[in-house]
This record gives C-alpha cells, sequence and structure tokens, in this order.
C-alpha cells in the first residue's frame, strides 16, 4: 500500500520520453519523399541510421555536448600559445557517427568528384535526420562536405587532400592534416566592418612564393578546431579565395590567433570564434580576384544544407508534440484526439509533409544538375528561395509545437527549447532573408532562360492544383516590375509555397492538393489550425507523420 508521501509524488498522466524510435521508419512522409525522389534502395541503410539517431543514447549526447559548450584554450600550462577549443566527448562522439555515415563526404567520389546517382538525396535525409537530435555539429559537417565543391578550382590541391577529406574516420587530434585519419573544413568568410559584404574585406594577402601569408581578422571564423580553412583575403588582383591550413608546411601552429568563442542564442554545442591572422600560411584557391566565385561553390551547398536542417527541426517539433498530445489527457479524452488540438496539429503535418518533399525534391535537383540542365536551373533558382522559406518557418512553428507541450514544453530538460534557440541560425547563416530574395532576383536576370524552364516544369507539375495557376501569374509580374526588389520577399515566399505543392504532388497527390487549397487557393491564417483540413484528411496527416 502507499504511503500517503508516495501517493502524493506519484508521476502519472505525462507523455513517454520520445525517445529509442526509428526517427526513419516513423516518417513515413520522409520515407515516401526519399525513394519519390530516386532513394528507394537506401531504405535500409537509412532504416539503421535513424534507429542509432533516434535511440536513448544519441538524444543523450546531443544533450551534453549543449550543456557542456565549448571553451577556448589560448596558452597552454608554459605560456606557448595554441588557440584549441576544447570540447565535451559527447561532441565527439556526434561527430565520429556523422563522419562514419558519410555526411561530410558521401556525395563524393574519392577524387572529389560528384557521386552522382541519389547520392544528395539519401546524404540529405541523414541530416534531416541527424538535425532532430543535434544540429550544432553539423555545422563543420556541413562545411567540409561544401569545400570540396570549391576545391574543385585546383585539382592539384584536390588531389592532395581528398584522402584525407575522403575518409569516413573522424580524428579530433590537433595535428596537421596530412598525418591524420580524417580531416574537417571551416570558413571564413565575413570580418567585423562587413558582413554580408564580404567585398568590403580588409584582411590581406602577401604572396611568399607558392604561397601566400595572410594578415587581418574575421568577425566570424566557424568552427575553429577545423583542420583548414576557406578564406577571403585582398592580394593584388582584388578579393582571392585561399587554403589555410591550421599547421603550417613546417607542422608548427599557424597563424590563427583565436580571441574569443561567440556566446550564441543557439547552436551552443559548435564553437564559432572571432580571430586575427598573424602573418598566416595560406596557399591561393582559384585566380586572385576570383575568390567570391570560387567559395559561391561552396555556399550553395551550404545554403542546401540550411534547408534541410530547418525542416528537421520542424519534424522533430511537430513529432514530439504529437506523441506528447497522444498520451497526455485533459478533459477525459487525450489531447491529441480534441478537435481544435488535432486541427492544430494537423495543419503543422502538412506544413511539414511539404517541406520535407521539397528539400528532398531540391535534392535530387543536387544529383541531377552535373548532368541535367534543367535540374541544374531548378538547383540555382530554388536553392535560395526553398532556404529563405524553409529556414524563415521553422522559428514560428517551433514555437508552436512547444506550446503544444505546455509549460513542458519550456523547460530546458526538454528538446524543444534548444531547437527553439537553435532554429533561427539557418536563417541568417549562409545569407539572411535579403540576401536569398536577392539571389533570387540575380538568377532571374542572369539565366533568364533556365528561370522560365523552372517556371514551366512548375507550372506543368502544379498548374492543376488549386489557386497554382494564379500564383504562377503573380510571381511573373511580381518579378517582372520595375520595382521589383520591394515585393521580392512576397513573391519568394509565393514561389517557394507553389514548388512546395509541385515537389508534394510526387509524393502525396492528395495533401498535395490540400496544402495548396489552403496556401495558395485561399489566405492562410498567420498562425497553425486555422485551415479547415477535415476531420478525415487530419486523422490521416498525423497517422503519416508519426507511425
Amino acid at each position: 500500500m502507499l504511503s500517503a508521501a508516495s501517493a502524493r509524488t506519484e508521476v502519472f498522466n505525462q507523455s513517454p520520453a520520445f525517445e529509442d524510435v526509428n526517427l526513419f521508419t516513423q516518417d513515413r512522409p520522409l520515407a515516401e519523399a526519399v525513394a519519390a525522389n530516386g532513394g528507394a534502395d537506401a531504405a535500409n541503410d537509412l532504416a539503421a541510421f535513424g534507429k542509432l539517431w533516434g535511440s536513448a543514447a544519441m538524444i543523450e549526447r546531443g544533450r551534453l555536448a549543449n550543456e557542456n559548450t565549448p571553451k577556448l584554450r589560448t596558452f597552454d600550462a608554459r605560456g606557448f600559445r595554441r588557440d584549441q577549443v576544447e570540447f565535451h566527448p559527447a561532441y565527439h562522439e556526434l561527430m565520429a557517427h556523422s563522419a562514419h555515415a558519410g555526411l561530410h563526404n558521401s556525395t563524393w567520389t574519392a577524387t572529389g568528384e560528384a557521386a552522382g546517382g541519389a547520392s544528395e538525396v539519401v546524404r540529405g535525409a541523414k541530416l534531416f535526420i541527424a538535425a532532430q537530435v543535434e544540429s550544432g555539429h553539423l555545422c563543420p559537417i556541413t562545411m567540409t562536405r561544401a569545400a570540396v565543391g570549391a576545391l574543385a578550382v585546383d585539382p592539384a590541391l584536390k588531389a592532395k587532400v581528398m584522402p584525407v577529406l575522403g575518409s569516413r574516420s573522424y580524428d579530433p587530434a590537433f595535428a596537421p592534416w596530412w598525418t591524420k585519419r580524417g580531416m574537417t573544413m571551416g570558413m571564413g568568410m565575413t570580418e567585423r566592418q562587413g558582413g554580408t559584404d564580404v567585398r568590403a574585406n580588409i584582411s590581406r594577402a602577401v604572396r611568399d612564393g607558392d604561397a601566400y601569408r595572410v594578415t587581418g581578422h574575421k568577425w566570424f571564423m566557424s568552427a575553429p578546431m577545423c583542420d583548414a580553412f576557406l578564406v577571403l583575403a585582398q592580394a593584388e588582383g582584388g578579393l582571392t579565395c585561399f587554403f589555410m591550413p591550421r599547421f603550417a608546411p613546417d607542422g608548427s601552429v599557424n597563424g590563427l590567433r583565436f580571441q574569443r568563442l561567440k556566446d550564441k542564442l543557439g547552436n551552443r554545442s559548435n564553437a564559432s570564434s572571432e580571430v586575427e591572422f598573424d602573418n598566416a600560411y595560406a596557399l591561393r584557391l582559384g585566380e586572385e580576384g576570383r575568390g567570391v566565385r570560387t567559395i559561391i561553390e561552396m555556399v550553395s551547398l551550404t545554403r542546401q544544407d540550411c534547408a534541410l536542417s530547418s525542416a528537421g527541426l520542424m519534424r522533430s517539433g511537430l513529432a514530439h508534440a504529437i506523441n506528447h498530445t497522444r498520451h497526455r489527457s485533459v478533459f477525459q479524452k487525450h489531447l491529441a484526439d480534441q478537435p481544435l488540438m488535432q486541427s492544430v496539429l494537423a495543419d503543422m503535418a502538412l506544413h511539414v509533409e511539404a517541406s520535407t518533399a521539397l528539400v528532398m525534391r531540391l535534392c535530387r535537383a543536387f544529383d541531377r544538375a552535373p548532368f541535367d540542365a534543367a535540374e541544374a536551373a531548378y538547383m540555382r533558382l530554388l536553392t535560395p528561395v526553398v532556404k529563405y522559406w524553409t529556414c524563415k518557418s521553422a522559428p514560428g512553428f517551433i514555437y508552436e509545437a512547444m506550446e503544444c507541450l505546455g509549460g513542458n514544453g519550456y523547460i530546458e530538460e526538454g528538446i524543444l527549447a534548444r531547437h527553439y534557440r537553435e532554429a533561427p541560425v539557418n536563417a541568417i547563416w549562409e545569407g539572411s532573408g535579403n540576401v536569398m530574395c536577392l539571389d533570387v532576383l540575380r538568377a532571374l536576370s542572369r539565366e533568364a532562360d533556365g528561370a522560365e524552364a523552372v517556371m514551366t516544369h512548375l507550372a506543368a507539375q502544379a498548374g492543376d492544383l488549386p489557386g497554382a495557376r494564379e500564383a504562377l501569374g503573380f510571381v511573373a509580374k511580381a518579378f517582372q516590375r520595375p520595382d521589383a526588389e520591394r515585393m521580392a520577399r512576397l513573391a519568394v515566399e509565393r514561389l517557394a509555397l507553389l514548388a512546395a505543392a509541385a515537389a508534394l504532388q510526387e509524393v502525396s497527390p492528395s495533401h498535395a492538393e490540400l496544402f495548396a487549397a489552403t496556401r495558395l487557393d485561399t489566405s492562410h491564417g498567420n498562425l497553425y489550425g486555422a485551415a479547415d483540413l477535415g476531420a478525415d484528411a487530419s486523422r490521416r496527416l498525423l497517422d503519416r507523420a508519426l507511425g
């Protein structure tokens, strides 16, 4: 018989922890989107990945890596300059698992060429899943994968780097990259006086034989414990891209002097630093004066990952909200069975399903772009569109998911508070919303034929959906206006909704029609749950969302 004290402390009517679940097999919209975009043969691999990353052990590693933030050790005990960052072991475990799964290199062959097939779709699905558990460590993973695109301008350097970068081993040792089992790469673009306007950079690079010496600073140097960085600096011929290793060729620590680590809102497991370059050794990557063109090959890939990560965060928020409301009873009914809560959850599920279909469709374009001009045009025009809409949707979505859990969603012991702090960074990193809109306008003006082909494709794919033709007309007129920049945000958002409906049409036509009817044909309310999806569709969406 329970004592009075025990009865008072008995825990009941609480939802079980959302752990030891398979983050792939329990996500039908993801599994179907992967299959629709060419990745069906990877189902077993993705199921194994989803089981591992949904385990209680991996979720605990994510918590530990964020609660035990990186620490900068500028000097060693004897006063020698070291500029090392220490991480909790959980961070290194996350990095090792991501590297073993090839998140940093599986889209490249051993020589650094595009792997082909559905490698982008499969790798994108894995990143989507990993982001649900811990997003911070994915920063160096993303930059390492993307750096190979920029290295293509220097075949000799790429040939030296790829045997190490192409390994699926994670080696955290502070040592020259050429001595290690595996390596990671970071990026240093922005300076305090310029930010996004990298042409305002003042860091200087002076030729030193076959190499250069760089003096200056970076206001944001992401993942400072990477083995090498792509850095922009002013050379004699203009803004140039450089490969800057942590160690000089003689094995001495290179002149990267980390001033401090950024105290960020989120992304706390990942170190971001301010750095000064003290005559730092670097190799030129590409021609002098063509630094932006060189590094943009990296940026398009990192933007893809921003969208994937944001979609993954929203998926996690939805899963936690459904898990909680299916087990929490209020007024003698489970929350998930209450009509108003069901309306909110189903509307959220529809948004996630469309977002998932869209990011997987974008990955397919990355897979096929090297040999298909139409897919290359899709990738070029829609990468900033997808990043804009997906990344800017995530913070508000995560807030709504938190509210579904009530007070339990607002506490630090739960994962949603971390997701909420994490979500804004993807919209800021690799180009803010305005930069994405300007990039779309640039693509329209410079590659008009390709953009027209993309619009024709969307019309063919989604033209019969409710409101699609009107949306196509609005987008076309908005971008043709003399003051198109003033209308760019609204036009890009409508284009994203249209692209999402088209992508969803290939995965679930009935839900594509529902998405178009509530987002294109009518004005969707500002908040989730404001659309009348119907009881049957709501139940179907929730059953698909979390099996």
